[in-house]
């Protein structure tokens, strides 16, 4: 299975960090569901043109953090996440996002005023 992740070499954020942040939104938002096998290590490396060391990492800290659970002999697959736990990931991933954005914002000089026009347009998007 070959899944929706790029990463970016020109990104501030660790590569493992990318695949990390990328497949917990992949779970928490369901198109992961509980059950679903993912790619060996060596294989997404080779889909992301990374490392091994570098989708090992990302694995062992979804699976410190009970994302993923890995079968001996068997592969990983996506573990079943607590409702409670999905939304304050999805809150967590939601803010930082737009935490993000709004650094950038206010590094390129806009006000408060002109990020919350920004926001509210691009909300109407959707």
């Amino acid at each position: 299975m070959k899944l929706p992740i790029r990463v970016s070499e020109d990104s501030r954020e660790p590569i493992y960090h990318q695949i990390e942040y990328q497949l917990k939104t992949l779970i928490v938002g369901g198109q992961l569901p509980p059950g679903t096998p993912l790619p060996s290590i060596r294989v997404l490396a080779g889909d992301l043109s990374c490392s091994v060391i570098t989708t090992r990492r990302a694995y062992q800290n979804l699976e410190t953090s009970g994302y993923i659970k890995t079968v001996q002999g068997k592969g990983t697959f996506v573990r079943e996440i607590e409702e409670p736990h999905k939304k304050e990931t999805k809150e967590k991933v939601v803010y930082d996002a737009l935490q993000k954005a709004i650094e950038q914002g206010i590094q390129l000089g806009a006000t408060k005023e002109e990020l919350r026009v920004i926001f509210e347009d691009v909300l109407k998007d959707f």
